[in-house]
């Protein structure tokens, strides 16, 4: 919910964002203070008190007290970043979607559309030149992987994921020059994934890394797609991670599809739903 209204921040009316900046200066004393108080602190009125409120998806003030609670309250760990053990069903409806509403803004305000471009191109030139492209992840990462290389292949790109630590070394070993390898990882520290990393730029092949910022892959990689979140890395079921790295992995397909360009690859597309209409019932 923090995150939210940070990331939502250049988008509120100024008088909201002296609200929002309250909230995020002490949203415990926030949550316990009458709306003419809050009001008289962010030198508003108090109707603009509610009004931020509803800005951010809230029915009102009080409840967006009562969601705002919940936010800064003691997490239950390895499960949700902000889940308490005493959430109702639709608290942890509006607290896991608001999570990753929370992380995909965050997202679209810190992206260096730089980076983006430098991983389109690469993607393009190995393309053109009918090169390799190849996905590595492991666990989680590694079904990221998989996902991306179904988008890919379907633009007729050659191109093969692996989720195994040792395949993913002989992979890296077989790539060369013009080859692109997208190493997926969220915490960046993965030793299997490292050495094929290395390998592959030892061979001469171009590296993306889909990771988080400081990290010894971050490094690692040619390209860097920086991938950062409140989800820490040790967390058991890692969730907005894994949504993160598949709206990376849709915003370098889609890239690559308008480069490619629509001529190409709309008879493509077309032929294989026609071909698909038999594997489904009328």
């Amino acid at each position: 919910m923090l995150d939210r209204i940070k990331a939502s921040l250049p988008s509120l009316a100024p008088a909201e964002q002296r609200v929002a900046q309250l909230v995020l200066s002490d949203p415990r004393r926030f949550a316990q203070l009458p709306v003419s108080e809050l009001a008289a602190r962010a030198e508003v009125s108090k109707p603009t008190v509610i009004r931020f409120c509803r800005s951010m998806g809230y029915d009102g003030l009080s409840d967006f007290k009562l969601k705002l609670v919940g936010t800064v309250s003691e997490g239950v760990p390895f499960i949700h970043r902000s889940v308490d053990v005493d959430d109702k069903t639709g608290d942890v409806l509006v607290k896991v979607i608001d999570n990753t509403v929370a992380a995909f803004l965050k997202y679209r305000n810190d992206a260096s559309t730089h980076a983006v471009e430098k991983a389109a191109d690469a993607l393009l030139a190995a393309y053109r030149k009918g090169k390799r492209i190849e996905f590595f992840g492991v666990g989680n990462s590694g079904v990221v992987a998989q996902d991306a290389q179904h988008k890919f292949f379907r633009l007729g790109v050659h191109t093969v994921a692996h989720s195994d630590g040792h395949m993913q070394v002989m992979s890296a070993s077989l790539l060369g020059p013009g080859d692109c390898v997208v190493v997926i990882s969220n915490s960046g520290r993965t030793r299997d994934l490292m050495d094929a990393t290395d390998i592959a730029r030892k061979h001469g092949a171009t590296t993306i890394v889909i990771t988080a910022s400081g990290s010894p892959l971050a490094a690692a990689g040619h390209i860097h797609l920086a991938a950062d979140h409140p989800e820490g890395y040790d967390r058991y079921s890692p969730m907005v991670s894994r949504l993160l790295h598949l709206l990376i992995i849709d915003v370098l397909a889609t890239t690559l599809a308008l480069r490619i360009g629509g001529a190409k690859l709309q008879p493509l597309l077309s032929e294989m739903k026609n071909n698909l209409r038999s594997k489904r019932y009328t």
